[in-house]
């Protein structure tokens, strides 16, 4: 017989509405060992010492390779289901991103032990940054549901994207692989992508049903209310969902440069050289004379591949995170 859910639906109003996880859910964690700022033996004291103290059941799954942590997820996936708990990434926004993948359909609750360099989701949600902060942060967690982003079908919390953002992505990874994991080293990245090359994309868009063809080299859509809020944007509210579309118009490198300039101090969004549009799904296939077959689009800090269109949208169900009581 199935175990009872570790919580009670909740609506997305005042926080003191959100439920409080119940105190017999047990905790399975996945520790990605590979993640921005790992300290696996750190994590694991903290969670020994702090909800054994507490009287809060833990399990610590910890893949010894980043290529296990599907299995590893779903491993805790089934656990969480069968003893009515909770599945806890500890990592960076992109294992978030990954093990959110696998619990938002099931409904379970989904914490945050952040070991990042940047901790968009954490930040966002109120989350500690600090490791036994964090792990303090899910003895009494409350479940708040929150809104997650979805593009072909595959989720992202914090952010989407397509051409020069996806570039630099890639570009930030080779260098982390040489200079380390930094937010200097993802600077540094960023101001070699606006100074190289880049290659300008006639789009088509449906916005809500409205057709319009942009020429741009870049499509970002923001979901995480920190990030937009560092470059001077809001996230929609009213009807409680809606993504935001961000899209610089062609430009030369210098002027690339100064645009990143101007995000980097939060004033992204006065330029004119930038179009912002709210929306609740959004459409995009590319014109000619580049129309391929594949598109490489980034999800969260990690990169992959997918045949146009590119359908981004508010998925139909909020996923049930544990935020600070």
């Amino acid at each position: 017989m199935p175990a009872r859910p570790a919580s009670t639906p909740a609506d997305t109003g005042a926080a003191d509405a959100w439920p409080f996880l119940r105190p017999e859910a047990p905790l399975h964690v996945v520790l990605n060992p590979r993640s921005g700022r790992p300290d696996t033996e750190g994590c694991a004291a903290a969670l020994k010492a702090v909800l054994g103290e507490a009287g809060r059941r833990f399990e610590l799954i910890t893949p010894r390779h980043p290529r296990e942590l599907m299995a590893a997820g779903r491993q805790a996936v089934a656990r969480a289901q069968a003893e009515g708990g909770a599945v806890v990434a500890a990592g960076g926004d992109g294992t978030v991103n990954t093990l959110a993948g696998l619990v938002l359909p099931t409904g379970l609750p989904f914490g945050v032990l952040p070991q990042g360099t940047f901790n968009y989701v954490a930040r966002a949600h109120g989350i500690p940054t600090d490791t036994e902060a964090a792990v303090r942060a899910l003895v009494s967690p409350r479940v708040r549901p929150v809104q997650v982003g979805q593009v072909n079908g595959r989720v992202f919390l914090v952010n989407g994207s397509m051409g020069l953002y996806t570039q630099a992505l890639d570009d930030r990874e080779r260098f982390k692989q040489r200079l380390g994991r930094s937010r200097a080293v993802a600077l540094l990245a960023g101001l070699f992508t606006a100074l190289a090359p880049h290659r300008n994309w006639v789009i088509r868009l449906e916005v809500d049903g409205q057709e319009t063809t942009v020429v741009t080299p870049t499509l970002f859509v923001g979901n995480n209310p920190l990030q937009l809020a560092q470059l001077g944007l809001v996230q929609p509210e009213g009807r409680g969902e809606g993504l935001v579309a961000i899209m610089a118009r062609p430009m030369s490198r210098l002027a690339m440069l100064g645009l990143l300039v101007r995000g980097a101090a939060g004033h992204f969004a006065e330029s004119e050289a930038v179009t912002c549009l709210a929306f609740r799904r959004l459409t995009v296939e590319p014109r000619l004379p580049h129309r391929p077959g594949r598109l490489k689009i980034a999800t969260d800090g990690e990169t992959s591949w997918m045949r146009p269109p590119l359908c981004f949208e508010a998925a139909a169900q909020r996923l049930n995170l544990l935020v600070p009581g």
